[in-house]
């Protein structure tokens, strides 16, 4: 039930798809950009492995993360080029499709980039513009996933090339608007800007995300909604990224698939109105985190417990899985929602995120949007927790997780 193959079938919606994310065409990314009537893919984003090169380039003294292919692909570029930037390519090719495309009607276009994601590498202009004064006592743009060890002076130094970074985008995307400008496409283009997640840049005393607690700045992502019939506002309706899906559906009018769960926001463009009153968000494998728009409340698995990865594909992020992985896994149908075709089983651990205290966080993001101050009250706590069980049902979620959540 993917969006694209969809559109096409019930409404005959062409849809393309441009990007620089190159985890899509690694192993566990099969096959997604082939769901688009077509695709353009820019190269060289984070650690792509793209220009061959034999012998290793010449690399710096360094702190953070570091890739082979990021320094390669770095000696093919003018790092004070914006063209030479995946993310500025990904605008231009979205300029040539407003072009080739603005006056044909029933097109979905999927425009994504990875910036401003880490490395934050990006033209030094940007970086002046934030008065960026590093020193270049050692390479910095790719800050491990841990806790800041760093120094003050270095935590500004990414700051503001994130900020130098994100400018680049805002640049790019600002040319885009203007095209639409241009071209008169307002009156009849929905254009939707979001993301999938925040990053950290020393808050908490962390670097980047996904091994420690869900902060509001990891999870509450912006969304910006521009469409004939919207109104301007801020809405205070609580959305999640899976709206998305009904949302394209229903502007190309279609229809959801019966298996899609949930919720089409248009109703939301012309009037203030409730969406969902709950949201589940989270990691595979570590806490689940609930949100009512007013509490956040963040449920920690079992000591030792075990979940389940369930798979039609042979794959994980980044590899086909070993052979002793799938000689342990069971073959079988496991959940109402695979339409009854078999799928892999593999046993997993639960996990805690990093510093996890000994009981469940919960915060009033309203009072307390910094989430410094743990609210202890075993009243609200079943609330929240009936809630989400709620939601696991609502979802069709497998036994495992009610079992390791303690549900």
């Amino acid at each position: 039930d993917c969006l694209q193959p969809e559109l096409r079938r019930q409404t005959k919606t062409y849809s393309h798809m441009i990007t620089d994310h190159y985890h899509y065409f690694h192993s566990g990314g099969e096959c997604y950009h082939t769901r688009f009537d077509s695709w353009e893919f820019q190269r060289g984003q984070e650690g792509d492995v793209w220009h061959p090169l034999v012998n290793d380039p010449e690399i710096p003294e360094f702190k953070g993360k570091n890739r082979r292919a990021y320094w390669v692909n770095r000696e093919f570029m003018n790092p004070e080029r914006d063209e030479d930037y995946s993310t500025p390519q990904c605008f231009i090719k979205a300029l040539d499709f407003l072009e080739n495309n603005h006056e044909a009607d029933n097109w979905h276009l999927h425009l994504e980039c990875f910036d401003p994601h880490e490395p934050f590498a990006c033209p030094t202009k940007y970086r002046e513009m934030y008065n960026d004064t590093w020193d270049n006592r050692y390479h910095f743009d790719w800050p491990d996933y841990a806790p800041t060890e760093e120094d003050d002076d270095a935590i500004e130094h990414i700051r503001k090339s994130y900020a130098g970074t994100l400018t680049m985008a805002d640049h790019w995307l600002g040319k885009l608007l203007d095209k639409m400008d241009a071209l008169d496409m307002w009156k009849d283009t929905t254009v939707v800007l979001t993301t999938d997640h925040g990053h950290l840049l020393g808050e908490h005393g962390y670097w980047a995300k996904n091994y420690m607690f869900d902060y509001d700045k990891l999870t509450h992502i912006p969304l910006f909604v521009c469409s004939p019939e919207a109104d301007p506002r801020r809405s205070s309706a609580l959305t999640t990224t899976m709206d998305l899906m009904p949302t394209f559906m229903e502007l190309h009018g279609g229809q959801n698939p019966s298996a899609v769960k949930a919720k089409s926001m248009v109703h939301l463009l012309n009037k203030e109105e409730d969406h969902n009153d709950a949201i589940l968000y989270g990691y595979f494998g570590k806490d689940i985190g609930l949100t009512d728009g007013q509490y956040t409340y963040c449920r920690q698995a079992l000591e030792g417990s075990t979940l389940y990865n369930h798979t039609a594909n042979a794959c994980n992020f980044s590899d086909f899985e070993k052979r002793d992985t799938l000689a342990k896994a069971e073959l079988g149908v496991f959940m109402n929602h695979t339409h009854n075709i078999p799928h892999y089983r593999i046993k997993s651990k639960s996990r805690k995120h990093h510093n996890a205290p000994d009981h469940n966080l919960i915060f009033d993001i309203t009072q307390d949007p910094e989430q410094a101050t743990p609210i202890h009250d075993a009243e609200l706590e079943n609330k929240l927790a009936s809630k989400m069980k709620d939601l696991l049902n609502e979802n069709d979620a497998p036994e495992c997780q009610y079992e390791r959540m303690g549900l």
